[in-house]
């Protein structure tokens, strides 16, 4: 049975400019997971590319879509220690 939560903490979340890529730890089913969204996800989200300092505050307007590519993204690759959210994760 595939999950249907991923329960975002909120107190994870991290811009790493450098990856282009939000980070963050989610838990699903009762297990804990690393995942990073990248730019290019909140831009198909929000019509404009993350800059300056506000990829969070983007993060954040869009968690519930973030959270259900998500599962998406861990159903596809559930076996990495970083579960990378990419624009084909989106529904």
């Amino acid at each position: 049975m595939a999950a249907d939560r991923l329960d975002i903490d909120t107190a994870s979340i991290l811009d790493n400019v450098n990856e282009r890529q939000v980070e963050f730890a989610g838990e699903v089913d009762a297990e804990e997971y690393q995942f990073a969204v990248q730019y290019d996800v909140l831009e198909a989200l929000s019509g404009d590319a993350p800059e300056d300092d506000d990829a969070v505050d983007m993060f954040n307007r869009f968690s519930d879509a973030i959270a259900e590519a998500g599962l998406a993204a861990l159903a596809r690759n559930n076996d990495q220690s970083l579960v990378v959210i990419s624009e084909s994760d989106l529904e």
